[in-house]
């Protein structure tokens, strides 16, 4: 691991075999970018990292992977956005995506196989979380792959309500002169929905799970009730995939788990595959919703290969 200066801004860079990783623990736990060097001494970026990425503005920058903590996407109450009903009936505040992305952490551990970083709540997320917790994002990084593991420790005398996520921004297309159309998808879901104006859930039936990129309707779709561990995408000729599993060693690996997919503009250079804990707006409809105990902690880990 070593650090870095980009512009007056302190980047870590981690390099495992043919992988390298760029993140700026401090700002989102945020990992920026993951390219691999192939074997023909060409570089491709897995999650890639716009150039000219304005740094005063980093929480909006399209690449990496955002932490979206403690709720991913719209939250809702009443078809009001940005607001969410607590276990109690409160109606709390909350921004899309949560507070994390854009969050200040603290560097708890730092190595050569990886970080991790608790975030540092402000006392607007307070009114937004109103809860006394420990919430760390943990990535290791390996040759040619990545786990990346959520924790909420619950250090209050009340349940806590949680359904974070990731929004990792993969490069797609990255063979020369290819399209979206030439890549696929492989998601075990038995439910595909997209998300109302006003928080609801509408099914999408019938769906396909095994997919085209290019398919322009495919974007924004929250698939769900998964079967596997396993999703799967890449060209259509089955070399170079991407693998992104959801580890069934925690105590939030659950059916109702989701996998979005996202992007957008039809030009983008990336597509989103997204894990998360559950489908949007979960605390008012209580879908991929789960709950820390007082003095328990609950995990959220994914791996993504390539």
């Amino acid at each position: 691991m070593e650090t870095i200066d980009y512009g007056g801004v302190t980047l870590h860079r981690w390099t495992c075999g043919p992988s390298s990783f760029l993140a700026r623990p401090e700002l989102g736990a945020r990992l920026m970018n993951w390219n691999v060097q192939m074997s023909d001494g060409s570089v491709r970026d897995v999650i890639q990292w716009p150039e000219g990425a304005d740094f005063d503005n980093f929480a909006k920058v399209r690449g990496g992977n955002p932490i979206l903590f403690p709720f991913a996407a719209r939250s809702f109450n009443k078809g009001k956005i940005g607001y969410w009903p607590d276990q109690d009936g409160a109606v709390r505040p909350m921004p899309i995506h949560g507070f994390a992305r854009n969050g200040a952490f603290n560097i708890v551990a730092i190595n050569d196989e990886g970080f991790t970083a608790e975030l540092q709540p402000t006392g607007d997320d307070h009114l937004a979380y109103p809860y006394d917790y420990r919430f760390t994002v943990r990535y290791e990084f390996c040759e040619l792959s990545i786990k990346v593991i959520l924790t909420l420790e619950n250090l209050d005398t009340q349940p806590i309500l949680w359904s974070a996520g990731h929004h990792f921004y993969f490069a797609l297309p990255w063979r020369e002169g290819s399209t979206r159309g030439d890549y696929r998808f492989k998601i075990p879901a038995k439910a595909c929905y997209t998300h109302a104006e006003d928080g609801t859930l509408i099914p999408v039936k019938p769906f396909d799970k095994h997919s085209s990129f290019g398919t322009d309707e495919n974007s924004n779709r929250i698939y769900t009730q998964l079967h596997d561990e396993l999703t799967t995408f890449g060209p259509k000729d089955g070399n170079e995939d991407v693998t992104i599993r959801i580890l069934q060693d925690t105590d939030t690996a659950s059916p109702t788990n989701a996998m979005v997919i996202w992007t957008e503009f039809k030009d983008s250079p990336f597509y989103c595959v997204e894990p998360w804990m559950g489908p949007p707006n979960s605390a008012e409809h209580k879908i991929g919703l789960h709950t820390v105990e007082p003095g328990q902690r609950s995990s959220f880990a994914v791996e993504v290969s390539v």
